[in-house]
């Protein structure tokens, strides 16, 4: 069956070029994947350019490319687009399949390291919030879900904007450690934040790109949107 979709970022306020380029760059690959359908990407940050969009692609499936629900996706979101879009599937940072494929990341990266998993220290890097848990909760599932699979010696989340700062969860481990960044791209507090705490905290252990950029994500998406389009009464799980 042929259908259209929307892949939904954040994107960056202060340069949406930026963020339009990085979306339709990934709506590329997950076309790549989805021969039958119509794959667009685009931001919250580009004004006007979502509503042209939804409008214009009229039951499109969205999908979110955040990593967690809140006022994004479930309140601006769904106020932007177009009478009759939808439905909305689960955010990226939710899908149940994600923690399988990091595990599998981390599996890898210890045989390329010489690192025995069980002798390895797992940090996931992620923003946080001052003003609700939803993030942080979603950080922490994640996390618990990988390390199930990946079986470290031991699991720590830091974060941006709450305690634990990332600093202090990067802080005291040896170099048989892996800091994950719980993030979509590959901008702001990852080239920021993220950079100045392992400085502080000296951690010695290797620090992966952020979830988002794994190769393996837009064959996720695809199979996300696939699966919602052939079973439309059923959702996606969600870990």
């Amino acid at each position: 069956m042929t259908f259209d979709a929307l892949i939904v970022s954040h994107g960056q306020p202060s340069d949406p070029d930026v963020g339009e380029a990085e979306i339709a760059s990934l709506a590329a690959a997950v076309a790549a994947h989805l021969p039958e359908a119509r794959i667009e990407g685009v931001t919250l940050a580009a004004e006007g350019r979502i509503e042209a969009l939804s409008t214009e692609r009229p039951g499109a499936l969205v999908y979110p490319m955040f990593m967690a629900d809140g006022w994004f996706t479930q309140v601006q979101l769904p106020k932007r687009l177009a009478v009759g879009v939808g439905p909305q599937l689960v955010s990226f940072g939710l899908d149940c399949t994600l923690p399988m494929l990091a595990a599998s990341w981390l599996r890898q990266v210890c045989t390329d390291q010489g690192f025995e998993p069980s002798d390895t220290d797992f940090v996931v890097a992620g923003h946080g919030s001052g003003k609700s848990r939803r993030v942080s909760e979603a950080t922490r599932a994640f996390a618990n879900r990988v390390a199930e699979d990946f079986a470290p010696r031991s699991v720590r989340c830091g974060f941006v904007e709450e305690d634990p700062l990332l600093a202090d969860a990067l802080s005291g481990l040896g170099g048989n450690a892996i800091c994950l960044p719980f993030f979509a791209a590959k901008r702001g507090h990852v080239l920021d934040d993220l950079p100045e705490a392992v400085v502080a905290s000296g951690f010695q252990g290797v620090v992966l790109e952020p979830i988002g950029l794994h190769s393996d994500v837009s064959k996720l998406i695809a199979d996300a949107l696939r699966w919602r389009a052939t079973t439309p009464d059923v959702s996606k799980c969600v870990f």
